[in-house]
C-alpha cells in the first residue's frame, strides 16, 4: 500500500499513514472488520444511517479510553438514526472486554486487526506499527463523507465539538 502525504507524531515523533484517504464530500469507502461477535461487518450494514466513525490506536491506553466514553455520553441523546462506530486493531475479544468494563454499550466497536481494511480504506493505517490513527468521521444517510479530522498527534483527543457539529448539520 502507498504511504500516504499524510503524517501524525506520537509525542513529537513523525509517523507515516498509509492508505487511500477519502475527501470530503466524496463517497465513504467500503470496509471490512469485524464485530465483537466475530461477524464480518461491512460499511453497508448501515446503510440509511449517518454514522461518526472513530478510529483509534487501542482502546486499552487513556486518551483512547476517555475519547470512546465521550462519544458514548453523546451517543445516548443522537437517535436511532445515527450509529457511532469505533475501529481499533484490538481483537474483538479485547474489544467486548473492554466495553464491558466500561459501561460502553451506545457505540459500536469494530477490529480492523485481521485485514487493515478500514485503516488501508480511509488512510489512517500507520505505517510502522500497524495501528490506526486518531481520527473522525462523518457520514451522512447517503453514504457521503461530510467532515475528517485526522488528529496530528496521537496522544491527544480529537476536537468532540467540531465532529459533533458536522453531525448536527448532516440532519439539517
Amino acid at each position: 500500500m502507498a504511504e500516504t502525504k499524510n503524517t501524525i507524531t506520537f509525542k513529537g515523533n513523525p509517523l507515516a499513514l498509509v492508505g487511500s484517504p477519502p475527501k470530503v464530500g466524496g463517497e465513504a469507502p467500503d470496509f471490512e472488520v469485524l464485530g465483537n461477535d466475530l461477524s464480518v461487518v461491512k460499511l453497508s450494514a448501515f446503510k440509511g444511517k449517518t454514522l461518526v466513525i472513530c478510529s483509534v490506536p487501542s482502546l486499552d491506553t487513556p486518551v483512547c479510553d476517555t475519547e470512546v466514553r465521550k462519544f458514548n455520553e453523546h451517543a445516548t441523546s443522537l437517535g436511532n438514526d445515527i450509529a457511532v462506530l469505533v475501529v481499533s486493531m484490538d481483537l474483538p475479544f479485547a474489544q467486548k472486554r473492554w466495553c464491558g468494563a466500561a459501561g460502553v454499550k451506545n457505540v459500536q466497536t469494530l477490529s480492523d486487526h485481521r485485514g487493515a481494511s478500514f485503516g488501508n480504506a480511509y488512510g489512517v493505517l500507520i505505517k510502522d506499527l500497524r495501528l490506526l490513527a486518531r481520527a473522525v468521521f462523518v457520514v451522512d444517510k447517503n453514504g457521503r463523507i461530510r467532515y475528517i479530522q485526522v488528529v496530528k498527534e496521537l496522544s491527544s483527543e480529537p476536537d468532540y465539538e467540531a465532529a459533533l457539529k458536522a453531525l448536527r448539520e448532516t440532519q439539517e
